[in-house]
């Protein structure tokens, strides 16, 4: 079977596409800058690829005009490009009328590169009495993603330790360190179980339904990031070309890099009739590493050999 690799597959994808979803305040821009490992605000595009002045951008949204489909992009790392809801989440019926033809135009588009590949919906627990509101409901009773995964992202997810640390305080009293620690973790899970959350995301009636969910918590510190996040758009995503396309975005994520490749090795070992450990389509998984490939002859025969790994 031919294979893909990394460098002829950017050639195809370009770039990775995802929209991200939420109410205000929600952390999606924080989620954006360290899925590209920035701190910078991102360059934004309209429909043409003309630059657009991000001070003319914010002055649309306080006046609740805002173009879904402009392309957010971070000069960090324009392997991705993103589209960001932005007023729909204030209820208006025209705000989600336009974000349901935005993604049913971009599910179902002919060209590759103007589909979207994924969507993150993040839905803060800062506010954990109100994790689903009417935007939540009328975007996934009603929204047709097709085959683009959706994964929710459950933002600010360290709000609700101090809210059970409060609840328990009195029963703390006394107890080690660690037994404190494994009680206000219990209580947190119990905690996001009574909001019904979950149960509410994988109604039947849902025409959008997430292929997965994450639990983001501490974003605002410096060593935190969004791997859990790639990871598991990456398993969610039910096309091994769109799984190479995002991690080619990835420029330090070796873990993912590596868990990928393991786990096609482990697929083709238990599946394949004929199976031959190939070290140059496993560097497909490494899209920063070049790789180069020498025949060589010994007692008369050829061999294929990977001469340099050069980064």
């Amino acid at each position: 079977m031919a294979t893909i690799d990394s460098q002829n597959l950017r050639e195809i994808f370009v770039r990775f596409r995802v929209l991200i979803l939420g109410r205000a305040n929600a952390g999606k821009t924080t989620i954006l800058q360290k899925v590209c490992n920035t701190m910078d605000r991102p360059e934004i595009y309209d429909t043409k690829g003309n630059k657009i002045d991000a001070a003319v951008v914010e002055s649309s949204v306080k006046r609740g005009n805002h173009e879904i489909a402009n392309e957010m992009v971070f000069k960090s790392n324009p392997g991705f490009v993103f589209h960001d809801s932005c007023g729909f989440e204030a209820g208006s019926e025209e705000e989600i009328e336009k974000m349901k033809k935005f993604i049913s135009d971009r599910v179902h588009a002919t060209k590759l590169e103007e589909r979207i590949h994924a969507i993150w919906y993040c839905i803060p627990m800062d506010d954990h009495c109100r994790t689903f509101q009417r935007s939540e409901e009328k975007f996934f009773l009603e929204c047709d993603t097709g085959h683009v995964p959706v994964v929710v992202v459950f933002t600010k997810f360290e709000a609700l330790r101090p809210i059970v640390y409060g609840e328990i305080k009195k029963q703390l009293q006394g107890v080690s360190g660690e037994e404190r620690s494994k009680r206000i973790a219990e209580g947190v899970e119990e905690l996001f179980t009574k909001t019904n959350v979950l149960d509410r995301l994988c109604n039947p009636q849902n025409r959008a339904r997430p292929k997965s969910y994450v639990r983001l918590q501490n974003m605002n510190r410096p060593n935190t990031n969004c791997n859990t996040l790639l990871e598991h758009t990456t398993i969610a995503l039910d096309n091994k070309e769109l799984q190479l396309c995002l991690i080619s975005t990835q420029q330090s994520n070796m873990e993912l890099c590596i868990k990928c490749a393991i786990a096609e090795l482990v697929y083709s070992a238990r599946w394949g009739f004929n199976f031959v450990l190939d070290p140059i389509d496993m560097a497909k998984w490494f899209p920063h590493l070049k790789v180069r490939r020498t025949l060589i002859q010994s007692d008369n025969t050829l061999v294929t050999v990977l001469t340099d790994v050069v980064h």
